[in-house]
């Protein structure tokens, strides 16, 4: 009598059986004589995330990590007002190339050696992590938000999604792009009005229906306007009116 291995739930498994074989054992018992019992071989995903946090506009956070909903659980055990939100993320072939190849990119904006902080436009961090990026899997809905944290987040987001195409030098009938591909064009009215595919929209929700989030997201960041985004383009003439 002889053992016939039978593979269920990653584990071998043996029952009595009457074939014949090689020696003691089937024959096709040594294709699988390197599987160890019980045992199975799980690749770990090397994931570059850029994360914003609406308790502190300006910064952007950059990192990696094999587990993206667990780094973002860790982040938010820190004294922070608001959860960490995921902007955009994805697997690359080594995160930590990966990850010093940006920090080099973004050096001159880092906050400090010791920190991955970086006073940069979200969107331009994900235009450099593109060319390195082979899965995007930016989560499309929030991940560690409560239900209280989330609308406390959207009602942020709806204030900083207010633009006024006129108040920063953008007239009526000029053309902006989608941040993530610039064949993606659009015309501006009024206030935060485009046309968009041939309907009158706004930027926010042509952005989020863009982007398939189930969440409100805020226009200006992802949408350009002479090679920076509106909310960049809002920030640096800001300041300068303050000076």
């Amino acid at each position: 009598m002889h053992k016939e291995p039978i593979m269920g739930s990653h584990v071998l498994l043996y029952r009595e059986t009457g074939m014949s074989g090689f020696g003691h054992y089937p024959w096709w018992a040594f294709c699988v004589k390197n599987l160890s019992m019980g045992m199975e071989t799980k690749i770990m995903s090397e994931i570059i995330y850029i994360l914003t946090n609406e308790s502190m506009p300006g910064y952007v956070k950059i990192g990696k990590t094999t587990n993206l909903r667990r780094r973002l659980s860790e982040l938010y055990s820190t004294p922070v007002p608001l959860p960490f939100e995921c902007h955009y993320a994805c697997e690359v072939k080594n995160s930590t190339e990966t990850e010093a190849w940006l920090f080099n990119i973004f050096n001159k904006w880092r906050i400090s050696k010791e920190r991955e902080f970086f006073m940069i436009d979200p969107e331009g961090a994900v235009e450099a992590l593109k060319a390195k990026a082979l899965k995007d899997i930016t989560p499309q809905r929030f991940t560690n938000a409560t239900k209280e944290e989330e609308k406390r987040i959207i009602e942020i987001r709806r204030n900083r999604a207010r633009f006024d195409f006129s108040k920063y030098g953008i007239p009526a009938g000029s053309t902006i792009t989608f941040s993530r591909d610039d064949s993606i064009k659009a015309d501006v009215l009024e206030n935060d009005e485009i046309k968009f595919k041939g309907k009158n929209t706004n930027i926010s929700l042509a952005a989020k229906n863009l982007l398939r989030r189930k969440y409100f997201v805020a226009g200006p960041r992802y949408w350009k306007y002479k090679d920076e985004t509106l909310d960049e383009r809002r920030r640096r003439m800001d300041l300068e009116n303050k000076d």
